[in-house]
């Protein structure tokens, strides 16, 4: 089922919300077209705080680079919609409700809308999580088969707390690049080093990239206070090679 809203177009993509049906009901998706057909896309998981505008900002930034983007409302069971920045008590809880059945489910139907309406196979689909979204990107690869290509932005809760699923990493068949701070107290170094010792064991293709003098949060540039410009610089430029690497250009 699809609902379209009002239609924004920039110089780089159009943009749209639009309403997929999921198991648990509907869930609003925020997607930005990029102004040619695109045959790769990338779903975009928001950070605790929900589809804001830096989600969406990066939405565009995907479309801009020819992928079309799509950013689902992971929240449409609570129904909260997003939350500032500094509401970090309020989101937790809400992150906390979201486990890997429900990730599956919302990712899943995504996908499902990309097959069935714009012809994009999972095969062409990139998954890139944030914070939050990013435990959410792990744990649909350890779902769901056949994946282009996951991207983790510094994810907690992967390797410990009541939704880890390290231990499942033997179910991930797609390549994987995850970022962190080394100064990130939501992901220590003992963390660090058991995702990546499941998926050496597991036999995933992944690179991980830890960064020197940064925290959690660090390629947010909606937080001044958090952001480190050279370390995201970085982190983005090795996210758009290994996403072309993976899910190749068109001709």
């Amino acid at each position: 089922m699809n609902d379209h809203r009002t239609t924004t177009t920039t110089a780089a993509a159009t943009t749209d919300w639009t309403t997929v049906t999921t198991a648990d009901g509907p869930m609003r998706v925020y997607l930005a077209r990029p102004d040619r057909p695109a045959d790769r896309a990338v779903i975009v998981l928001q950070e605790a705080f929900g589809v804001n505008d830096h989600i969406q900002d990066i939405a565009r930034r995907y479309a801009a680079r020819g992928f079309l983007a799509l950013a689902p409302d992971l929240f449409h069971r609570s129904g909260v919609g997003t939350l500032g920045y500094e509401q970090h008590a309020e989101a937790m809880p809400l992150i906390g409700a979201i486990g890997p059945d429900a990730i599956t489910t919302d990712v899943e139907a995504v996908l499902d809308h990309l097959q069935q309406r714009e012809h994009v196979p999972a095969s062409r689909t990139a998954i890139n999580g944030f914070c939050f979204g990013g435990r959410a990107a792990f744990t649909a690869a350890t779902r769901i088969s056949g994946l282009g290509a996951v991207v983790v932005f510094y994810g907690p809760g992967i390797a410990a707390g009541p939704h880890a699923v390290v231990d499942r990493a033997v179910s991930i068949d797609a390549p994987m690049l995850l970022h962190v701070g080394s100064d990130d107290p939501t992901i220590p170094s003992e963390q660090v080093a058991a995702i990546d010792k499941a998926l050496t064991s597991a036999g995933v293709t992944f690179e991980s990239h830890v960064y020197a003098g940064a925290g959690h949060a660090f390629a947010c540039d909606a937080r001044p206070h958090m952001y480190v410009q050279d370390s995201a610089e970085t982190a983005w430029e090795r996210t758009h090679r290994f996403l072309d690497e993976h899910i190749s250009r068109s001709a």
